[in-house]
């Protein structure tokens, strides 16, 4: 009986002088070659290891590219601003990389799929290049007011100079903090593999790490001042969209996730009971509905 195993190539890429890892299905169906590049965009505190079921799920029809951002996982790690480096760990600046990330690998056109911290690169990287944009995949990845929870405003509204801020930040990046990003608001724990939030944590506890993470966390209220632009986007340009949401999510609450259907009506609205890394529990029931969104994308011309 022949069965298809997802061929997957692991590669680094310089990007201006920073050595940018991804991961990369090679599809074996030609047919592969008509439908949309679908670039994955990781979260906090992870990084493109977290899509490693999906690629192996989908990979072998699709062309699925998942980088890891400066600072994450298998890419470099340049010395922050704040400690006397010369890259600045801002939202902007992740855009940025990724921005020509994209053009480094020629990728003309492509889906996105946003979650977490994919959402505020996503959109930076869709309102400067709409024309590349051929779709959305959005997963707890917010762009609302009302898809925070009153955690993430407590947590957002913290000021670097505030007193016991850089510690509550810190705290973060423990391993039960870690651990409970992946099994809070699951169904089931059981099914969620330790290995991605074991896998998180070593990166978090290697030398030069923690830095990159603190300055994120503080320009997170970046972000909520770009809502408005971003949602406007959405009403412009009405990209096709598919919403796969953890209805548990103590961060971004579904809410956020209903939110989307103002600016695009068209868009499908899946919500699943689990967390905030809804892919580790509810892969079963999303990879189908991404599948189906992708091919009807390429039947439509994408």
């Amino acid at each position: 009986m022949a069965v298809n195993v997802t061929r997957v190539a692991h590669r680094h890429v310089d990007v201006d002088g920073l050595r940018i890892f991804y991961r990369e299905s090679v599809p074996s169906e030609q047919e592969s070659l008509t439908r949309p590049p679908l670039l994955l965009l990781h979260g906090f505190p992870s990084a493109s290891h977290q899509y490693r079921r999906l690629i192996d799920v989908l990979g072998d029809r699709h062309r699925l590219i998942a980088p890891d951002y400066p600072g994450f996982g298998h890419s470099d790690v340049p010395t922050p601003a704040s400690a006397g480096g010369d890259f600045s760990y801002c939202f902007d600046r992740l855009a940025d990389v990724m921005e020509r990330f994209v053009d480094v690998l020629g990728l003309s056109r492509f889906v996105l799929y946003m979650f977490d911290f994919g959402a505020p690169v996503g959109f930076r990287l869709a309102t400067r290049n709409s024309d590349r944009v051929a779709g959305l995949i959005v997963q707890n990845g917010n762009a609302y007011d009302e898809g925070l929870s009153d955690m993430a405003r407590n947590f957002i509204a913290l000021d670097r100079d505030d007193p016991g801020a850089e510690e509550q930040v810190r705290a973060l990046l423990t391993l039960p903090a870690t651990r409970a990003q992946y099994e809070g608001g699951t169904s089931n724990p059981d099914e969620v593999a330790p290995d991605g939030w074991t896998l998180d944590q070593h990166f978090l506890d290697q030398p030069g790490r923690s830095q990159p993470q603190i300055d994120l966390a503080f320009d997170y209220k970046s972000n909520l001042r770009q809502y408005g632009r971003w949602q406007e986007w959405l009403r412009t340009h009405r990209p096709p969209t598919l919403i796969v949401w953890g209805r548990k999510d103590p961060f971004f609450p579904a809410s956020g996730a209903h939110a989307y259907l103002r600016d695009v009506p068209d868009g499908e609205l899946h919500l699943f009971d689990t967390g905030h890394f809804a892919l580790e529990e509810k892969l079963p029931e999303i990879a189908p509905l991404m599948a189906d969104f992708l091919d009807r994308l390429s039947r439509s011309g994408w």
